[in-house]
């Protein structure tokens, strides 16, 4: 049946205004005033905006790490994803040495098939590049989508690769159109600081900050965008936490390199005080890389806001306090990195970011939807509100208060990291290719209904210009 989103305001990344919004199939049909269609049905948005379903570029779902599985897989996620506002979300497939790549992509397509509740796609991670990956790669970008690949410059002896890896990485996908995803700190850096850490019997969750410090992120992101330079290629640093790594994204946009930056909401609005909370509760805080000083923030907002930092990922990676995060009681190493984040991205960035003033609403569109869905080979498809794009819709109540808490929350963790925040805003309904997830801010989606989502390759012209306007003291 047809539907008529009517009574709300449009925002996308370019324009706010009042009109209809007409699904039939599926997909946007018809943008205008006063639309009628025999027998469709009327969804009523009065006092709301009318958002683009949000694209979340950054989710860890049913993922082993540190001898333990995330709480919340590709169901509950999903579903969470969706009472947020976010209706794609793009995981990554986690590679094993020696195994083909095409094992690691359908692990994943076994964990989500018949579980997502919205659009989903997977990014590739390379741990090795060799004659047999480099010989793969370009069935799994063609006929799988996958045009993202991410390289890990930390975790020493688990994930992370050589510069060597990173370099080659970055000439295959220049030559196939692909995205380098980077996780930049120096692991080999950290590994010898945790031990000397250890050894002098510092233990504690807030050890696991101090044993990162921001230098080694600034330090990799710029020594990733060096070797992006030197190969003309493209990189999207994920999760940037501080100044150090902002300034060397900066550096980069204004010399012209296609280099783009990612942030978290924790990063935005939690500091590395949390990770001191007594009776080890700073271990649920513990994320990698780590919460920094609250000055920090400041940084990033302005990043975000000038357009040196493109989009916000959730970073989603749940383990509950109780028998996961308490592994590494005695050992902050082991304490199991990641937090619940995917479904309060939306409503914190709106919050804390146009509430506040920090962005406009359009940016804020931007931010959570539209640079995500350009850079990950999905606009227009996805990303915004336009005639022939998936009518993935939320409507979204901006005068609702409320606590953000485990209480309330949907996923299946038993803490939430942001616990007791006060927010505006919330989404009411929404929508993925024009059926409701959510209705009335109860769920009525489906688990399976999520579609897997074939991605195009990566074309800088198509995303938008590397160069960006450096202001507000980033650089």
């Amino acid at each position: 049946m047809a539907k008529i989103i009517k009574n709300g305001t449009i925002v996308t990344a370019a324009d706010t205004y009042i009109a209809d919004v007409l699904i039939e199939n599926g997909i946007v049909a018809g943008i205008g005033l006063n639309l009628e269609v025999p027998g469709a049905e009327i969804v009523d948005a009065s006092g709301c905006y009318v958002f683009p379903g949000g694209v979340d570029p950054h989710t860890h779902l049913d993922m082993l790490f540190g001898g333990t599985v995330t709480a919340d897989d590709f169901e509950s996620g999903t579903i969470a994803a969706a009472y947020g506002g976010t209706t794609t979300v793009i995981d990554f497939c986690l590679t094993t040495k020696g195994q083909p790549l095409q094992s690691a992509v359908d692990t994943w397509h076994n964990k989500s098939q018949d579980k997502a509740v919205i659009d989903y796609s997977f990014h590739l991670m390379v741990s090795e590049l060799n004659d047999r990956v480099l010989g793969e790669l370009p069935q799994i970008i063609e006929q799988e989508g996958i045009t993202s690949l991410k390289v890990f410059m930390a975790y020493k002896n688990t994930f992370q690769a050589d510069d060597g890896v990173l370099y080659k990485t970055l000439q295959a996908a220049k030559r196939e159109g692909a995205l380098v995803m980077v996780h930049a700190e120096n692991g080999d850096v950290i590994e010898y600081l945790v031990e000397q850490a250890l050894a002098a019997g510092n233990t504690d969750p807030i050890y696991h900050a101090l044993t990162r410090p921001p230098e080694l992120e600034g330090e990799a992101t710029g020594r990733a965008a060096y070797l992006t330079e030197l190969t003309d290629s493209q990189l999207y640093v994920v999760h940037v936490t501080c100044a150090e790594a902002a300034w060397k994204i900066a550096e980069a946009r204004k010399k012209g390199l296609r280099v783009y930056g990612e942030t978290c909401p924790q990063y935005l609005v939690l500091d590395q005080t949390a990770l001191e909370k007594p009776d080890f509760e700073g271990a649920k805080y513990v994320w990698s890389p780590p919460l920094r000083e609250q000055w920090n923030q400041d940084v990033l907002w302005d990043a975000l806001w000038n357009g040196s930092l493109q989009t916000i990922g959730s970073d989603q990676c749940s383990f509950d306090f109780k028998g996961q995060k308490e592994l590494g009681r005695g050992d902050f190493s082991k304490i199991p990195n990641g937090g619940p984040t995917i479904e309060d991205r939306f409503s914190l960035l709106y919050s804390e970011g146009v509430q506040k003033g920090r962005i406009s609403l359009n940016k804020f569109v931007d931010i959570i939807s539209t640079s995500s869905a350009k850079l990950f080979g999905l606009f227009p498809q996805k990303g915004t509100i336009a005639i022939g794009s998936d009518a993935d819709i939320v409507i979204f109540d901006p005068s609702v208060e409320r606590t953000l808490s485990a209480a309330t929350h949907h996923m299946k963790v038993d803490y939430n990291a942001f616990e007791g925040f006060e927010v505006k805003g919330e989404p009411v309904s929404v929508l993925s290719r024009g059926e409701f997830v959510i209705r009335d801010k109860q769920f009525v989606g489906q688990a399976g209904a999520g579609q897997y989502l074939h991605r195009k390759r990566f074309e800088a012209e198509t995303a938008f210009p590397a160069k960006a306007e450096i202001s507000g003291g980033v650089v």
